[in-house]
């Protein structure tokens, strides 16, 4: 029996797609071990959206050879889609697959067997636009909570990002086979499922024609028995209708907790970017949000340095973010990547100023965060415990998105329990009252 090992950069829409190969690989008789177990084969799946993707993605291969000269490496991923030739070139490199092929390596490479062979052989590798089948996929790695596909791809042309190019055109699972993976999942013991993909507010795409809605996929779930929350990962602000809100306001399962993409504060440099709308419409959806539900957790992408982006323009974001209701951040530095627009906007950003940038957004995302938990203390809610247990305290996460921390108790893991939320300690962890009720099922 051959071992396998995967390991996955990048975003959560990755991790579900590893975890389903990874169980294509154990039906055809593999056995799944970790990367440091002496695996036969390495599957590397890589992000390109920024440099330091790029080189995470060497340096996991220069430890598989270290960990096993012998075993067949293999590069998938969007990394793998746009510089295939590239990553062939790398020493140790086995096989490229394109975002075409992924899902069938194990027919295309067949025995994983490591011949030398010239780098244009190693490359499987179809135009993007070849890439138009849908594959669902899910995470099982960990039991409270999976990530679950359910769109890939993008219709949108930000300036600054290559995914289009990496992924292809926006497409999507249909509600059945979600719904079906819904329960698929449940029966596993899975309590929390994060709704994933590209874009996912585009969601209902078959072809070139809408046969579904976003909308619609969320009442079919809040109607799946067995599991107890879904969370949205992260919708466009133009794609979050008012509908969409008020729904999740008064859901049986999906929990308030919104991850919307910003970028930028500043209307001209939202227009450089090429996004979809602008600050007014933004800080609407979260008025709106907030209207609804007081509580709720709001988390918010921003990008640093964008070309065009002067001292004026930044300031203007880090006020329009300071104003904002929202709860955390997370704060991406430009970076230049090959065939996108914005390599032809100036001014460029120098990259010592980029990184001041970062640094006060992340300041003032802690400040965020913490604001945001003040204003909960006292409160009780539900929180999901997670098996991972340190220095004998265990974590998990109330429905609106707070960390606790709490006294490891074996009878806790993947369990909801209410609590009260009395204090904030040192590492930004909300410690809860040891006295907790009933277990909550939903």
């Amino acid at each position: 029996m051959k071992k396998v090992a995967f390991y996955t950069l990048g975003c959560k829409l990755n991790y579900s797609e590893t975890s389903t190969i990874g169980r294509m690989f154990e039906e055809r008789g593999y056995k799944k071990v970790e990367f440091n177990q002496q695996p036969d084969i390495f599957i590397i799946n890589t992000c390109s959206v920024t440099e330091n993707a790029d080189k995470k993605c060497k340096k996991i291969v220069k430890e598989a050879n270290k960990i096993n000269p012998d075993g067949y490496v293999a590069i998938i991923g969007c990394y793998a889609q746009l510089k295939p030739k590239e990553i062939s070139e790398i020493e140790g490199v086995d096989a490229v697959l394109g975002a075409a092929e992924k899902f069938r390596l194990l027919d295309i490479i067949g025995d994983f067997v490591k011949e030398p062979k010239q780098p244009e052989e190693k490359v499987y590798n179809s135009k993007i636009e070849e890439a138009i089948d849908y594959h669902t996929s899910y995470s099982l790695n960990d039991r409270t909570r999976t990530f679950l596909k359910v769109q890939d791809g993008c219709d949108y042309p930000c300036a600054y990002c290559t995914i289009p190019l990496a992924r292809g055109k926006s497409r999507s699972d249909t509600i059945h086979n979600v719904v079906k993976a819904a329960y698929e999942i449940a029966e596993s013991g899975v309590k929390e499922i994060v709704l994933t993909g590209v874009n996912i507010g585009d969601f209902g795409l078959q072809g070139d024609e809408r046969k579904e809605t976003f909308l619609e996929l969320v009442k079919a779930l809040d109607k799946v028995e067995g599991i107890e929350r879904f969370r949205i990962s992260s919708i466009e602000p133009n794609l979050l209708t008012d509908e969409i809100i008020a729904f999740v306001a008064q859901s049986k399962r999906f929990v308030p907790h919104f991850h919307i993409p910003l970028q930028s504060g500043s209307n001209k440099v939202l227009g450089l970017m090429r996004r979809r709308y602008k600050r007014e419409l933004y800080a609407d959806r979260v008025a709106k949000i907030k209207e609804l539900m007081p509580d709720c957790c709001i988390g918010v992408d921003v990008i640093v340095g964008h070309p065009g982006e002067t001292d004026e323009e930044f300031l203007t974001t880090y006020q329009f973010l300071n104003d904002l209701d929202i709860s955390y951040l997370h704060v991406f530095t430009y970076s230049e990547r090959p065939n996108t627009t914005a390599l032809s906007i100036k001014p460029v950003v120098p990259v010592n100023k980029r990184a001041e940038r970062s640094k006060m957004l992340h300041i003032l995302s802690d400040k965020k965060r913490r604001f945001f938990y003040e204003q909960q203390l006292g409160k009780n809610f539900s929180v999901l415990f997670e098996e991972d247990v340190e220095n004998g305290l265990m974590q998990g996460f109330t429905e609106n998105y707070v960390r606790v921390v709490a006294k490891y108790d074996p009878l806790l893991i993947n369990e909801t329990k209410k609590v009260n939320l009395v204090n904030i300690n040192d590492e930004m962890l909300v410690e809860v009252e040891e006295v907790y009720e009933e277990l909550v099922h939903a």
